[in-house]
């Protein structure tokens, strides 16, 4: 039997690189590569559920590797060939009370 490992997924977060003529942040968007991350489709019941909840269809649940210090709220990420956004408030366990790799999860919906 196999070890479970995840894929790279690109999280683009957003990085303050200076203030415009207002005082107000001007952000840029930077890719940064997340390694082993899992990604299983999203259950049916998920999907009705956040759908009668936030008016959005989760199409993958994203699981994240323990330790991940990343902004993961509200995120565009690109795996599978496909851009993706995240939605909602991830999802966090006990890292001691989980055995395997992974503590966090989060819903993608496809991103235009």
């Amino acid at each position: 039997m196999g070890r479970i490992k995840g894929i790279t997924v690109i999280l683009y977060s957003k990085k303050e690189v200076g203030k415009d003529p207002f005082g107000s942040p001007i952000y840029e968007e930077v890719q940064e590569p997340v390694d082993n991350v899992l990604v299983s489709p999203t259950s049916s019941e998920d999907v009705i559920n956040q759908l009668s909840i936030t008016g959005r269809k989760a199409v993958y649940t994203l699981g994240i590797p323990k330790g991940d210090t990343h902004n993961w709220e509200n995120q565009k990420v690109e795996f599978f060939g496909q851009t993706w956004r995240t939605f909602g408030i991830p999802l966090e366990g006990i890292e001691e009370m989980i055995p395997l790799d992974w503590n966090k999860k989060v819903m993608v919906e496809r991103y235009e």
